[in-house]
């Protein structure tokens, strides 16, 4: 039995080099549908043997995995999160309602679509687990003790509590899955329901909170959102610009006057992403209700028309409908680029470059849905490619999640975390590290385990991964319950020496972790 717990990919890793192209190429397992690119053949039959466990891990792979998490990272940030964002607000949703679901679905989306890609496939779903339960200990540990460490501070006690207590009976729920080894869809969608739950609670919550503050000053103001639509954006239209000036200015993604105040690796890192970012530009439109002129880009927006239905037909299953011939003479793709053609040119003649049509709003559910399809894409890719990683270099699917995926899901929202304690908004960054993690997870794991039991038609079940699994829940369970203890003890008060603490904690975890998985530590 190999590390990754399936003997036949094990198989694979040792015979020699022509019978493990033949065997990759023959066993159904090796096939990797869900993405774009089979590794597995990549790796075994048209590289040379002798390259494959040090080129391809440590440059082609990791180069190729880094590009797929600045797709996931800034497909989510850039795109997802702000399309939903105007989504929200268009439907007049309160920002706890909107922070719950719609903002917390764009902040976890790299980790909900990458945990419903590894649950595709049973010999996949380590993964899924171990980045959700490897996120949850980096975020709680890392990412609060970071927050800690840059900017001592109390806690708000009721929130805290709420969270806590909730990601633990997440946790524990998500245990007794794993324990029994499968999961049925009444479990399934009580699993999803708990979150609904959680949502109550978190309104009802801030209802109370917000009467009992109003019973407390009932001269409450009532005009503080009013500035916002007569903004500085509305002085900034003192000229107007040509389509073609439109055109080009829309596909900038370097805003000049923040590159002047930035650092020099804030510049490097932003000229790396410029090429991705660009391309994504072209394909996904953006509304931003803040600005005057909501983000309306006449030339660019009409070129969505065209790109966006084209890139979801592309992407979405692996391009499997856009190659799909209607009545055997018309391809999907054909048809989608001739009605976006069409799309495109009657919004081109009856709008203007200086106010938005009134279904502009639109525009947000278009650039939402093709963001999630982009998301969902690059998802199953980075899932694709760490499990061939686990088979060359012979790593288990928890021992990668836990560490690279949760890793580079998990890195933005540590620095942007740590960014928001430092502007002196410790709590909003605390409130985070717990209020998205619970979401990431009971979203994961349901509706990936809800989708794998539509496909098939039978429960799911749980490929099990030995200690080391048992080792990830219970270290994420103990580092919930002690923050659950001691800082009620410290009278909800974070300071550096605990921060230190939860540093420690993750180091020892990940310390245990890895001897475990190289059979340093193993069960008697």
């Amino acid at each position: 039995m190999g590390a990754n717990g399936d003997p036949l990919i094990h198989f694979a890793c040792v015979c020699l080099a022509v019978d493990r192209c033949s065997f990759v190429k023959k066993t159904p397992d090796c096939s990797m549908e869900d993405g774009f690119i089979n590794y597995l053949y990549l790796a075994f039959c048209l590289l040379p043997p002798n390259l494959t466990p040090l080129t391809i891990t440590f440059c082609v792979s990791i180069i190729w995995l880094l590009c797929l998490f600045v797709i996931l990272g800034l497909a989510a940030s850039k795109f997802f999160c702000p399309n939903l964002s105007a989504i929200s607000t268009s439907l007049h949703l309160t920002h706890n309602v909107a922070g719950v679901t719609f903002l917390a679905l764009g902040n976890g989306a790299p980790d909900i679509f990458s945990a419903v890609a590894a649950f595709s496939h049973p010999h996949t779903a380590g993964l899924a687990i171990g980045a959700l339960f490897g996120a949850g200990i980096f975020v709680t540990t890392v990412v609060a003790g970071s927050v800690a460490l840059v900017n001592p501070f109390p806690v708000a006690s009721r929130p805290f509590l709420r969270d806590v207590i909730f990601y633990m009976a997440a946790v524990f729920w998500t245990f007794v899955m794993l324990y029994r080894g499968s999961t049925t869809l009444g479990e399934t969608l009580g699993y999803l329901s708990l979150y609904g739950v959680y949502v109550l609670t978190v309104i009802i919550s801030a209802y109370i909170y917000n009467r009992q503050k109003l019973l407390r000053n009932m001269s409450d103001h009532n005009c503080v959102c009013d500035f916002v639509s007569g903004s500085e954006y509305s002085l900034l239209q003192t000229h107007s610009e040509s389509t073609s000036q439109i055109f080009l200015s829309s596909l900038n993604p370097i805003d000049n006057r923040k590159w002047r105040r930035k650092s020099r690796r804030w510049k490097v890192l932003k000229v790396l992403k410029t090429p991705i970012e660009v391309l994504l530009l072209l394909c996904i439109p953006v509304v931003d209700p803040d600005r005057a002129d909501r983000n309306w880009k006449r030339p660019l927006n009409c070129l969505h028309l065209i790109t966006a239905p084209l890139v979801c037909v592309l992407t979405f299953q692996s391009g499997t409908y856009g190659s799909h011939m209607i009545q055997g003479e018309l391809p999907v793709w054909l048809l989608t680029l001739l009605l976006g053609l069409f799309l495109s040119a009657i919004v081109f003649f009856t709008t203007k470059n200086e106010t938005p049509p009134k279904y502009h709003p639109l525009f947000a559910l278009m650039g939402f849905a093709v963001s999630a399809v982009l998301i969902s894409a690059a998802a199953s890719e980075v899932v694709s490619l760490l499990h061939m990683l686990g088979v060359v270099l012979s790593l288990s699917n928890t021992v990668l999640g836990l560490t690279l995926l949760a890793w580079g899901n998990s890195i933005g929202d540590c620095f942007a975390d740590i960014t928001i304690a430092r502007q002196g908004y410790p709590r909003m960054a605390i409130s985070a590290c717990f209020g998205g993690i619970i979401f990431n997870m009971l979203f994961g794991v349901g509706l990936g385990c809800l989708l794998q039991m539509l496909k098939t038609q039978s429960n799911v079940q749980f490929e099990s991964e030995g200690l080391l699994m048992w080792i990830l829940a219970g270290a994420l369970g103990l580092s919930l319950v002690l923050s659950f203890i001691i800082i009620p003890l410290r009278q909800f008060h974070m300071d550096r020496a605990y921060g230190v603490f939860l540093l420690v904690f993750y180091a020892i975890f990940l310390l245990i972790a890895l001897l475990t998985e190289f059979g340093q530590i193993h069960m008697a």
